[in-house]
């Protein structure tokens, strides 16, 4: 196994490389979106939360962390008020796309700190997996720009090694979508693989 770094320019430059399914192909049910901020679900995989609702799809979230880093110098917003805030806004968001509140779950990782906090996560995640069941996740892009964000698919990949399940993943881009933001990222030249 080869352990070289290879410099690549970001697949969302060129869209048209990437691959794209009916949501027909993919629907599989239970569906988890994990997101590593609230509002990262609704941005990332809205239109397949709904599309995946209006096709009778059990649709479940997990919100990582509590998204109090967003404004943190806000006078209005101090950081329980606005954890507060976001989480009201996930709601009616999810709402609006066919998710009820008993089918959100917040975890309230501080902001920020996801890939130092994320060892203490795993097994939090393990048993969540578990219960869940599900048949499809979809997860940060692991190439994301904002830390919280690959540290987010790291954290759901080390949490499902080992389970007996195997779940259909699906990446979606947050803040690389966005040309000022998005970079050459660097890629390992092997396959990354999942034990079971």
């Amino acid at each position: 196994m080869m352990n070289k770094q290879v410099i690549s320019p970001s697949p969302l430059s060129n869209p048209s490389v990437l691959p794209w399914y009916s949501i027909k192909d993919i629907a599989n049910s239970p569906a988890l979106v994990v997101a590593p901020h609230p509002d990262d679900e609704t941005l990332g995989c809205g239109g397949a939360i709904a599309l995946l609702r209006s096709l009778n799809c059990d649709v479940r979230v997990l919100v990582v962390s509590d998204g109090t880093l967003s404004h943190p110098r806000s006078l209005k917003y101090p950081a329980s008020e606005l954890r507060a805030l976001r989480e009201t806004e996930t709601l009616k968001a999810l709402a609006t796309l066919g998710v009820e509140a008993n089918a959100v779950t917040f975890y309230r990782m501080q902001d920020g700190s996801i890939p130092a906090q994320y060892k203490s996560a795993v097994d939090s995640c393990r048993t969540y997996l578990t219960k869940v069941a599900p048949q499809i996740i979809f997860l940060p892009w692991r190439y994301d720009p904002h830390p919280d964000h690959r540290a987010t698919w790291k954290l759901i990949h080390a949490a499902l090694v080992g389970l007996h399940l195997s779940p259909r993943l699906i990446e979606y881009p947050i803040w690389d979508w966005d040309p000022e933001q998005r970079r050459t990222w660097r890629k390992r030249a092997f396959t990354l693989t999942r034990a079971r």
